[in-house]
């Protein structure tokens, strides 16, 4: 039964991925997606926020916390892995600009199969890292799907429109099939770590993280949301590739696997939040809009 639950899970994390993928290709073009990243202030501020503060909040929470050397491996491991399939979809319940959220996640995760290759080694002395492992399922699952959309989307239109709304559920589909069988297959992980101090440690490490990334994100609503839940959330694919072929003590998979559900978890509540405040002041001007359009009508 762990079996089949567990290929449930993988079957659910690929057509998750590619779907999303294909979803945003299909309706964004490629200006709307590099147009933000022409902000240089931006672009620098986001990758001092994910390559340079987050892994060392990372290395601050392993000191203070006190947890297991495969624990403490596995933070510093979510810590240096930026660009996370997940962040389009999280953008789009906080309601925020999408176009920036696909373009932050592939401009952090182009920067991850760099960097980690290059730091880890340094934090973490013995850890070997191929790029090419990082870089291939990466490419293959979300650089590929998205470049499809985009060429589906400029050269036929009608077609793109069509399949937009199919991919965009069948992605929430698989995601709410994905957080079930998660909670399900991590339970006794969860049951395990409680008491440990490993829940407090990734729940901080996520909340700073978001609220790292959303002062880095300037005076825009929009890029602040982008930027706290692209800054929050990690790129637990590529955190898994090298936790799998460098370490053996269970721990280190564990709180991956805790951690990809404690960030899911919690940054889909901070984006149904954001969102929601999103809301209230375009409600608010319609309502003023309303009012004032209102004739009065003397006796």
């Amino acid at each position: 039964m762990v079996v089949v639950l567990e290929s449930l899970a993988t079957l659910s994390v690929l057509v998750f991925v590619v779907t999303s993928m294909l979803s945003m290709g299909l309706s964004l073009s490629l200006t709307q997606i590099l147009d933000p990243l022409r902000n240089r202030s931006l672009v620098a501020k986001a990758l001092a926020a994910n390559f340079v503060l987050v892994p060392i909040i990372g290395y601050a929470i392993v000191f203070v916390v006190p947890l297991t050397e495969g624990q403490s491996i596995g933070i510093i491991l979510l810590a240096t892995a930026a660009g996370a399939p997940f962040l389009p979809k999280l953008v789009e319940v906080a309601k925020g600009n999408v176009a920036f959220g696909v373009g932050l996640m592939v401009l952090l995760m182009v920067v991850t199969v760099v960097y980690v290759p290059l730091v880890l080694p340094l934090l973490l002395p013995g850890v070997q890292v191929n790029p090419l492992d990082i870089a291939s399922s990466l490419v293959v699952l979300m650089l590929v799907p998205l470049a499809i959309g985009l060429v589906v989307k400029a050269r036929y239109t009608n077609a793109a429109n069509s399949l937009q709304p199919v991919m965009a559920q069948t992605s929430t589909t698989a995601l709410v099939f994905l957080t079930v069988l998660m909670l399900v297959l991590n339970f006794d992980n969860l049951v395990s770590v409680v008491g440990t101090g490993v829940i407090i440690a990734l729940l901080a490490f996520v909340l700073v993280s978001l609220g790292i990334g959303y002062v880095f994100g300037g005076p825009t609503a929009d890029n602040k949301t982008v930027m706290g839940l692209g800054t929050a959330q990690r790129n637990i694919s590529a955190a898994l590739v090298v936790g799998a072929q460098n370490f053996q003590d269970p721990d280190v998979l564990t709180i991956l696997l805790v951690g990809s559900l404690v960030m899911l978890v919690a940054l889909m509540v901070a984006g149904g939040e954001l969102g929601r405040r999103s809301e209230a002041p375009e409600i608010a001007g319609e309502f003023v809009g309303d009012s004032s359009d209102q004739q009065v009508i003397p006796e």
